[in-house]
């Protein structure tokens, strides 16, 4: 029995270290900047295809006006 105990000892020790690593990375906050610009950055992309859908038509004339500007040059 002494060595079951003393193998149940090591077990729990082994848990709790894994435990307070486990707290440990939970509580490091180093990549908490870089998700919220990626999460910034996927925002801003939505937002300009939606204004790029919504306005064709109007991003369509502008340009056709631009390339005959050029063409009369």
């Amino acid at each position: 029995m002494n060595a079951i105990n003393l193998l149940s000892a090591k077990l729990l020790v082994g848990i709790r270290k894994s435990a307070q690593q486990a707290r440990s990375l939970l509580r490091e906050e180093s990549g908490q900047g870089t998700t919220e610009y990626a999460i910034l950055v996927g925002v801003l992309v939505v937002i300009a295809i939606l204004a790029i859908v919504a306005f064709r038509g109007k991003i369509q004339t502008l340009w056709d006006e631009i390339v005959n500007g050029f063409d009369q040059l």
